[in-house]
């Protein structure tokens, strides 16, 4: 296993995760650390970088329409509002802390969805990007249940969600379903969820089992290349590790339908009990996180880890 004081020695946002899933520290010591994600290290940093117009860089989902990334030859830039709160779920801060509710309650009053103005908590059209306002929304506790409702009726006869559905597509996308995917998981642990919520996500874990998350249903090729390497952040690509931690947060005794994506998990640890960053999303951040791919990774790391642990656990038990 990586060292755990590898891993330990790093921002806070790793440090409290490391102490809760891996060291399995007492609860008053993972609060305690966790404590420290919005006023110390990248926590802090991202907050501090909120505009006075309640946005980061003036857009919801992209910069302020006055910067024409799209000339700038650079990827999709994650500066914007969406990408900054993803990190900021990613980091674990806590949604109970008096600046992050400021900051989130500026992003409510005054975030506006460049597709048709929308409140930023209201959602917009495409669900890949629906399916993350529910997670955020659902964690800093704002009403997303009408976000809900709507992704509830854009379900795919396949039973999964594509953000191309509005442009006649009828094909699910492994990307925009595990973004609906995790919303839906993270809204039924928030409220219960509905009869009608929990078939439709079961319904969407079933579209990536019967895939085996990465294969095409019809000839079990790879559907991806880019999906076997593990990314963070992850903005809203899929990749198998993503899969495998939203199984993992189910909770559920493992399918056996995601036995070869565990193996390629095992496949990429490294001598040193590591696992590497491989597949960076271009596009311009705040900061940099991580060293760079083909770096050792505590991110991907820690995720791996944590994975597995579940797994085998659940192996032993069942």
């Amino acid at each position: 296993m990586a060292g755990r004081d590898w891993l330990l020695d790093s921002d806070p946002a790793i440090r409290w995760q490391v102490l809760r899933d891996l060291v399995h520290a007492p609860a008053e010591v993972v609060t305690a650390e966790r404590a420290r994600v919005d006023s110390e290290g990248w926590g802090a940093r991202l907050l501090a970088l909120q505009g006075e117009d309640g946005q980061w860089v003036g857009g919801a989902c992209f910069p302020a329409r006055s910067f024409n990334w799209r000339d700038e030859n650079q990827g999709q830039p994650w500066t914007a509002t969406l990408p900054t709160l993803q990190l900021l779920h990613d980091f674990g801060v806590d949604p109970r802390a008096d600046q992050v509710r400021r900051a989130v309650a500026s992003v409510r009053d005054h975030c506006r969805w460049e597709h048709a103005g929308q409140p930023f908590f209201s959602g917009e059209v495409e669900p890949c990007i629906n399916g993350r306002t529910v997670t955020l929304g659902t964690y800093f506790d704002q009403d997303v249940d009408g976000v809900v409702a709507r992704l509830l009726g854009e379900q795919l006869e396949d039973g999964g969600w594509n953000c191309e559905a509005e442009n006649g597509s009828v094909r699910s996308s492994f990307a925009t379903t595990i973004n609906v995917l995790e919303g839906l998981l993270a809204h039924e642990r928030a409220t219960g969820g509905s009869a009608e919520s929990i078939a439709a996500r079961r319904r969407g874990q079933e579209y990536l089992l019967e895939r085996r998350l990465f294969r095409r249903k019809s000839s079990g090729e790879v559907v991806h290349p880019a999906w076997l390497q593990f990314s963070f952040p992850i903005r809203w690509h899929y990749d198998v590790l993503r899969a495998l931690e939203y199984f993992r947060s189910v909770g559920d005794v493992p399918d056996s339908r995601m036995d070869e994506a565990v193996d390629l998990l095992r496949s990429k640890q490294q001598p040193d009990g590591t696992w590497l960053l491989e597949n960076t999303h271009p596009g311009k951040v705040h900061f940099a996180l991580e060293d760079g791919d083909a770096r050792p990774s505590r991110w991907n790391t820690l995720r791996a880890l944590r994975v597995l642990s579940w797994y085998e656990r659940s192996d032993q038990v069942f």
